[in-house]
């Protein structure tokens, strides 16, 4: 059997990277590539080391565990034990998520036994199997891509529905103060763009948008809309208890900024429908958010 070590080394270093990427995205941490790359290119030299007389040593749960340590460290850096630890588990659990999902659907679809001149024989499938080379460069994407989504869900699911931030929503360069509760049931999306839409209280959306433009979002009309304004407006479809599908006028913000988490997070694709009614009998919040856009939004860095 020949071995292509140029080949191994490039899909570890590949599929560390992915590794990593998922483990920054499960944490919300900066991506920052080079160091991705770097903790990828650390990992990639236990492979390469297999090949050597260190193989032995390689091998070791100690020397597996001192490269886990320098792969997180390169590509996260070091700021408290407990950054460090939550990075490490992290990595773990993505590592052993897509490759033990791998292993369950190679094994799955694998015939290891069959029947020849009467006898039973197993066939377990081997590392140098082609077809085994095909399954891993097709199967790991899909299965990262596969991950990716269900943590995604997992994040949504775990915002709590009486989290209230504070939201910053910028309109033609004047800032909105607000108050928002962020609410897994709300699911307003622009069937085009996708893009998430938060509702906001229509009294204090008069503190930045203008009257002409409230009116006509008010009267819910498509026709003869405000020139200047007509490329940020959208309709939005909904569905009521009780009641059947409806629409809704919603406009495109410049960008939302809202604080989770002890950090302020951007999300440039926002949109802000109007509710006629108070949102809150108390007054403790004037919007409601999306969940997406928790999701979505990317940490603010002092400049």
């Amino acid at each position: 059997m020949v071995v292509y070590l140029d080949v191994i080394w490039l899909l570890n270093v590949c599929f560390d990277a992915m590794l990593l990427w998922l483990t920054a995205l499960m944490l919300k941490r900066p991506i920052v590539w080079w160091r991705l790359l770097a903790g990828a290119l650390i990992g990639s030299l236990l492979v390469v080391l297999l090949f050597t007389p260190l193989s032995a040593i390689a091998q070791h749960p100690l020397a597996k565990m001192a490269a886990s340590i320098l792969i997180v460290l390169s590509a996260f850096g070091f700021k408290r034990p407990r950054y460090m630890i939550e990075n490490m588990l992290a990595f773990y659990f993505a590592t052993f998520a897509v490759g033990g999902s791998m292993l369950a659907v190679h094994y799955f679809f694998a015939e290891q036994l069959s029947v020849q001149n009467g006898l039973l024989m197993m066939h377990p499938p081997g590392a140098g199997d082609p077809v085994s080379w095909l399954f891993v460069l097709v199967g790991f994407p899909v299965l990262w891509l596969f991950s990716r989504r269900r943590v995604e869900q997992i994040r949504e699911k775990k915002l709590r529905f009486e989290h209230i931030v504070d939201v910053i929503a910028v309109w033609e360069g004047r800032p909105l103060a607000l108050r928002g509760l962020i609410d897994s049931g709300n699911q307003l999306f622009d069937p085009v763009s996708k893009t998430p839409v938060m509702i906001v209280d229509r009294e204090k959306a008069k503190d930045v948008l203008p009257e002409e433009l409230m009116a006509y979002m008010a009267a819910m009309t498509v026709d003869d809309p405000p020139e200047q304004w007509a490329h940020r407006l959208r309709l939005i479809p909904y569905r009521a208890v009780g009641s059947g599908p409806q629409m809704m006028m919603a406009v495109k913000l410049d960008r939302i900024a809202l604080s989770y988490e002890n950090e302020w997070l951007e999300v440039k694709h926002g949109l802000m429908a109007l509710s006629a009614d108070p949102l809150s009998a108390d007054g403790e919040y004037d919007c409601i958010i999306h969940p997406k856009m928790v999701q979505a939004g990317r940490k603010l860095t002092a400049s």
